[in-house]
């Protein structure tokens, strides 16, 4: 299984636009990254895998309003809402861009919301679908969510300084004076840089800065919980509900902070397989005790059966036989029947016709209806044997046939 990561430029994307990308496995560790025109980036493969987009900082701006009490994110006056709250933020017209709420917003208190030029995030989705690598998320290159850490990224050239934590996000300049501009900071605020601006940016910030890839900030920011893909760039409700089962399943089966959850999954199916297998066993067990102890129930009865092959028929076999050879009477028997039957029928009431085939005793004018055989029926019922009523014949049998 391998994700693929991409990090979009700030302009349009067009066909011939490089666009810098990651392949993961996991979503952590890096497996290849490189640079390559929309239609050569890698497919992704395996259930679970994903492509998600990296909107870069630039291309973001940040605001905090305060959603009307009773407004959810799936009211469909909420973009018109954030359009009103937001319109004298702005500095393009409120229907030229794109607006996404903070996951899981709280209606009635404050939520971010992001901002980006519309036509621009549509020409990098529909590049992407164009290339067969549709979008399955889209997340911000950094996000104002955590504890504040300030990044250095870029090129020497155009090296500029991100501060990015729960108060926000802010994107200047990589030199002293933007220091003045960043909000109050801890003294222990971590500082991360990318190689290729790692001296400017221990020399602007005067201490040695830790060094993070572009590759591992992209799957870093993957990690968000954040979602551009909101209003007219949503999917349909199927598809976001199988995006995020997909999603956290891959999540499930990679993230280490699972590990535990899935060892214990692992666990708890070995235990029930132990005890499927303990159970069967048991009863495979018990179901071999009976069959012997029938087995010698028959040939301790009767000695001269030497083979056993069905032991309860074998033994219906020998009483029968026995029971023939004595003269002893049989529940099978005509006379037992009858007998049976002239306990429980009617009074007053006589046979007119009596068929016997052996298995089963049809006896003809013992009823008239239904309701006045329902005692007789229920008579021969309690007796052991099962009878029913075929227009105005008796059918009995000596046991309950299927």
């Amino acid at each position: 299984m391998s994700s693929l990561y991409v990090l979009l430029p700030a302009t349009p994307v067009t066909a011939q636009t490089e666009l810098e990308y990651v392949v993961s496995s996991n979503g952590r560790a890096v497996s290849h990254h490189a640079a390559a025109p929309v239609a050569l980036l890698p497919p992704v493969s395996g259930a679970g895998s994903e492509v998600v987009l990296v909107a870069p900082a630039a291309a973001l701006s940040w605001h905090r309003v305060e959603l009307p009490k009773g407004l959810g994110p799936r009211s469909p006056r909420l973009r018109a809402v954030l359009e009103g709250l937001l319109e004298d933020r702005l500095l393009d017209e409120p229907e030229n861009l794109h607006f996404a709420l903070e996951p899981r917003p709280q209606p009635g208190g404050p939520v971010w919301v992001s901002v980006c030029d519309r036509a621009w995030l549509r020409a990098a989705m529909q590049a992407m679908e164009n290339a067969g690598r549709p979008a399955s998320r889209i997340v911000p290159e950094f996000a104002p969510e955590g504890d504040p850490a300030l990044f250095a990224i870029g090129e020497p050239q155009a090296a500029r300084l991100v501060c990015a934590g729960r108060e926000g996000v802010f994107l200047l300049p990589l030199t002293s004076g933007s220091l003045a501009l960043l909000p109050g900071l801890p003294e222990t605020t971590p500082v991360v840089s990318e190689p290729a601006v790692a001296v400017l940016a221990e020399q602007v910030m005067q201490h040695p800065p830790q060094l993070q890839q572009p590759a591992e900030r992209l799957l870093l920011a993957a990690r968000s919980a954040w979602d551009l893909a909101q209003f007219d760039f949503a999917s349909s409700g199927r598809d976001r509900a199988f995006k995020k089962l997909s999603t956290g399943w891959a999540g499930f089966l990679r993230s280490p902070q699972w590990r535990p959850a899935r060892w214990g999954v692992a666990l708890l199916l070995l235990v029930q397989l132990a005890g499927l297998n303990a159970w069967a066993w048991k009863e495979r067990s018990a179901l071999s005790t009976k069959r012997e102890a029938t087995r010698n129930l028959l040939t301790q009865t009767f000695p001269n059966v030497r083979a056993v092959v069905d032991a309860p028929l074998q033994m219906e076999r020998e009483v029968a036989s026995l029971r023939q050879a004595t003269g002893a009477p049989s529940g099978r028997d005509l006379e037992t029947v009858l007998g049976v039957v002239a306990t429980a029928a009617p009074p007053g009431r006589t046979a007119t016709g009596i068929e016997f085939t052996g298995n089963e005793v049809r006896v003809r004018g013992l009823t008239g209806n239904e309701a006045e055989a329902q005692p007789l029926l229920k008579g021969l019922r309690t007796q052991g044997y099962a009878a029913n009523l075929q227009g105005d014949v008796l059918v009995v049998r000596p046991e309950a046939q299927p």
